[in-house]
């Protein structure tokens, strides 16, 4: 072995001891897992990161199996609705270019691809929603949506989604949800999956109601959203999740001069949400002081941790908090990890449960080389922040570096493997 092996060795068991006796994983100092090469030495092994970067735009995935029907102007499909009652599992459905109104859709199979041709294809309301739910219902099955805009969705009792999602898997891709009294509405079932990418949320609508939250997960098995962008709410969150599991990463969570959202991000039941690389604002007008919240509504699920690593944190109002942790109303089963977190404006930021709290700076609006309505809120080159944040470790085999950013509009783009990072979402 030799001896910059034997030093790695020790210095990943004085980790461990140290974690031992503290009650907590490894922290920073943990490197990695361990491999001994063809040489017969030490070597450290790079774990994968909890969530890849996606890329901006994102290439036209393959039709799963089966024909394709093509719907459009001139063609023999002029209508979504007609296109639907066609379709059989593993088709794929093309929409070309334009607006479709009225197009409200139960959809019964149990595996489809369903994407917009070229420029985004809109697809309006105008008073027509499916079962008093939503513009589409996904029932059940494996379903992926890609490159469709949805508008204008309300119903009677001021819940209309653009998209209702009841059960199975659904992916939506390079979608937008604007003026919809929920962008994506979905159900309690507890093996249902989400998935969302490189997608748009915004422009709730002003009008008496439900809360109009912009993206509403009920209690299912997993949520993931990655290089999307949430703005311009009213009342309601941008996005609220009461899945058991929740990948949260890359994305710009900004309500904007123009929003009056609530929460920009909320975990009511608690449950395991990794939030790595995001930039989360709330405007002077919002709802609630506090701009994340976690457990509000009591427990749902066995486990409730909470990670927050690289993201940066905009407070424009002039009192309240960074993060809300109930640690009384999930009986004080929780715990949260806050890394390398960026924190500007106003509020409370401090260890609100057990695990870990480390490498969170406050820095000043002026500094930074954005501001209110900017797409940046980024450290400048001569910041005595740059590239000062300590490798933010692991936790439960897990890595809580972030391997991207968003970039505007939507999407993300890699980091520069190696480089020193700073402490926020903006590298």
């Amino acid at each position: 072995m030799t001896g910059r092996s034997l030093r790695l060795l020790l210095l990943l068991c004085t980790s461990a001891i140290s974690a031992w006796a503290s009650g907590l994983p490894p922290a920073s100092s943990e490197l990695g897992a361990l491999r001994r090469n063809a040489q017969g030495q030490l070597e450290v092994v790079d774990q994968p990161p909890i969530v890849t970067p996606t890329n901006q735009p994102a290439a036209p995935d393959s039709p799963i199996s089966g024909k394709t029907l093509v719907v459009g102007p001139g063609g023999p499909l002029r209508s979504i609705v007609d296109a639907a009652a066609r379709a059989q599992d593993g088709d794929t459905i093309e929409i070309l270019p334009g607006e479709y109104a009225q197009q409200a859709i139960v959809w019964k199979q149990s595996r489809l691809t369903i994407r917009g041709k070229g420029q985004r294809p809109v697809l309006l309301a105008a008073g027509a929603h499916a079962e008093g739910k939503a513009l589409w219902v996904i029932r059940n099955g494996d379903f992926q949506i890609e490159n469709l805009e949805f508008r204008g969705v309300r119903v009677a009792d001021g819940n209309g989604a653009g998209i209702r999602f009841e059960q199975g898997r659904l992916t939506v891709r390079r979608c937008a949800f604007f003026d919809n009294e929920t962008g994506i509405l979905t159900s309690n079932a507890n093996e249902a999956t989400l998935i969302v990418e490189n997608s748009e949320f915004g422009s709730a609508p002003r009008h008496a109601g439900l809360l109009h939250h912009l993206l509403y997960v009920g209690r299912i098995a997993s949520l993931r959203v990655v290089g999307s962008r949430f703005e311009n709410g009213f009342q309601g969150h941008l996005l609220k999740s009461r899945a058991r599991y929740n990948e949260i990463a890359y994305n710009w969570l900004v309500d904007g001069e123009k929003g009056s959202a609530s929460y920009e991000l909320e975990f009511p039941n608690g449950g395991v949400a990794w939030v790595i690389g995001n930039v989360i604002g709330q405007s002077r007008a919002t709802e609630n002081n506090d701009l994340l919240s976690f457990g509000a509504e009591g427990s749902a699920w066995p486990e409730n941790v909470l990670v927050l690593s690289h993201n940066t944190l905009v407070n424009d109002a002039i009192a309240g908090r960074f993060l809300r942790v109930w640690t009384d109303r999930l009986a004080n089963n929780v715990s949260v990890w806050a890394v390398n977190n960026l924190l500007i404006g106003h509020g409370q930021f401090g260890p609100s449960a057990p695990g870990r709290f480390d490498g969170n700076h406050f820095a000043e609006r002026s500094t930074l080389l954005g501001g209110v309505g900017s797409p940046s809120y980024a450290l400048p080159g001569n910041s005595p922040l740059r590239g000062t944040a300590k490798p933010p470790g692991w936790l439960n085999h897990r890595s809580l570096l972030p391997v991207a950013e968003f970039s505007a509009p939507v999407g993300t783009r890699p980091l520069l493997p190696g480089k020193p990072l700073s402490p926020g979402a903006l590298q």
